[in-house]
């Protein structure tokens, strides 16, 4: 069995070093340290390497997080890995916990294992960061119908199948897109608990701003999982504009039947006729959806199954 630990890293030279030290190397036959230098400005390669790590793929310059953990995916896979775990290059999650994280995919009971801070223990986050985190993982888990603790989390594990199923389409984070497009395609999703420490060189560099993170982060959920439930998207959002249409229009039905006349109502009316109208044309384009859906899982078999062949040929 190989694993593949992977260190998506910008500007990180003060914690990379200790995050690679405290990989524990002497629990595994097979382990390679991977880091994707997100086109860092300082001395991360130099310490990445000073440290130990066994390969490092750099960018010419910052493509982000969701780049970078998608380019770290399909070279683990190249360089044959059966289990890829995933970890930030600031040191605040505990490398010595990678053999807790990826016990139940070596014991077949998951394909994917998130690393929850909020199930462990959490020296220190600032409290507009575990609002944000909180949030964030109560929408993920109400779209994917299950109660999870911690969506935001960087450690995390994948088997060399759930690896193979990714195709991360975001260019900002990676973390909940890849928990909704993993729940719709089957794979068996649990987490494990985990210590965080506080951050203690920089500042975060992907949550610069917690509304421009609250922004981005939510796109990105709402564009993955009307992505992957355009039906139930689109008659959602139909049906309430319909609704809308019905409860305006009921005044204006009833008025109408008391005295056959619409006035003083029609602007009601007018209004009445353009919500149904457009709920009836969204519902419309939730169908049109589905069968684009359709299309959409067909090619992504086909892409895993080209991803298999390439690997077993390699």
């Amino acid at each position: 069995m190989m694993l593949v630990v992977v260190i998506p890293a910008y500007n990180e030279e003060k914690t990379i070093g200790n995050v690679i030290k405290d990989i524990p190397r002497k629990l595994f036959d097979n382990i390679k340290i991977l880091v994707i230098d997100d086109g860092s400005t300082d001395n991360t390669v130099k310490e990445a390497k000073k440290s130990g790590a066994d390969k490092i793929v750099s960018f010419d310059d910052n493509k982000g997080l969701a780049n970078a953990f998608r380019v770290g995916l399909d070279t683990a896979l190249d360089m044959g890995a059966d289990i890829i775990v995933n970890i930030d290059a600031d040191h605040q999650y505990y490398s010595e916990e990678i053999p807790d994280l990826i016990q139940p995919i070596i014991d077949g009971k998951a394909d994917i294992v998130l690393g929850s801070r909020f199930k462990g223990q959490i020296e220190y986050m600032p409290k507009r960061k575990r609002l944000g985190n909180i949030l964030a993982t109560r929408i993920t888990g109400f779209l994917i119908g299950s109660s999870i603790s911690d969506a935001q989390t960087g450690f995390r594990a994948l088997s060399r199948e759930a690896a193979l199923r990714q195709n991360i389409l975001s260019d900002y984070t990676y973390t909940q897109e890849m928990i909704i497009q993993s729940v719709h395609k089957g794979l068996r999703l649990i987490e494990v608990p985990c210590k965080f420490r506080a951050r203690r060189a920089g500042e975060s560099r992907l949550i610069t701003g917690i509304f421009e993170y609250a922004r981005r982060g939510g796109l990105t959920i709402l564009r993955t999982y009307r992505d992957y439930s355009p039906l139930r998207t689109f008659l959602l959002i139909g049906g309430i504009l319909s609704l809308i249409g019905l409860v305006v229009g009921l005044r204006v039905l009833v008025h109408f039947f008391l005295t056959g006349a619409v006035s003083p109502y029609i602007p009601s009316a007018i209004l009445t006729v353009v919500l149904l109208i457009v709920g009836f044309q969204i519902m419309i384009l939730g169908l049109i959806g589905d069968m684009v859906t359709s299309n959409r899982r067909l090619l992504e078999e086909i892409i895993y199954r080209l991803k298999s062949e390439k690997r077993a040929r390699a």
